[in-house]
């Protein structure tokens, strides 16, 4: 018991205050950060796929992007870069956000094989596999699936509560019940033929409509 006139013990502790939306936001974003530092890690250490001296073609983006755009494989540009939509495909791909009135800080990009082997089929499945990973990470409200081969990839990768995706451009569907899809075609194949071209542009201007009615938070 207290002692009469003896002071009470003051605690230093003092209730704790709850944290702001920006805190909270910002406690994700370091966590997504050190995710893909590991990732990219992991995948830089890798050894099951024959890609020889060359480094794997690493994401590039926001860490926590609402848009997650998914080629096939590399391009010589990204694979002398190391990065994902280095090239023409990034400066076509940026026009069309600009076109469309979305940020580019809220867009990821990736590759389903990131090692630059002569053969795709040569890629490990295991390493492909990483875009589950990957995606997990960056955790985005839309997946944009470019071409037949990545929509194969994802529709294989038995993901959570997944779904298949049909092959229907511009359409968006529901790959989880977290996050929506948009197949359009492969944007490499749609550089340099004006037919293609406007195909790509048809189907991935739905974008736009899906990012406009976003809500503000």
């Amino acid at each position: 018991m207290q002692g009469q006139g003896q002071a009470g013990e003051v605690s230093n502790s003092s209730p704790s205050m709850p944290a702001t939306d920006d805190e909270i936001r910002e406690k994700y974003l370091e966590r997504a950060i050190r995710e893909l530092n590991q990732f990219t890690r992991d995948l830089q250490s890798c050894d099951q796929c024959p890609r020889g001296n060359l480094m794997p073609v690493l994401g590039s983006g926001h860490p926590q992007a609402d848009i997650f755009m998914i080629k096939y494989q590399p391009r010589p540009s990204e694979v002398e870069e190391g990065v994902a939509f280095y090239g023409r495909s990034g400066g076509a791909l940026m026009k069309s956000l600009r076109r469309l009135s979305i940020d580019p800080l809220a867009v990821y990009g990736t590759l389903c094989v990131k090692c630059p082997v002569q053969d795709p089929a040569m890629a490990d499945p295991a390493c492909v596999e990483r875009l589950v990973e990957e995606l997990a990470i960056v955790a985005p409200k839309i997946v944009v699936v470019m071409g037949e081969d990545a929509l194969t990839v994802v529709n294989d990768l038995g993901m959570p509560l997944g779904r298949e995706l049909e092959p229907v451009p511009g359409v968006i569907q529901s790959l989880t019940p977290a996050t929506d899809a948009l197949y359009v075609p492969n944007i490499d194949e749609a550089l340099d033929e004006e037919g293609a071209k406007r195909a790509f542009w048809r189907s991935f201007r739905s974008l736009g409509d899906w990012y406009g009615d976003l809500p503000p938070y």
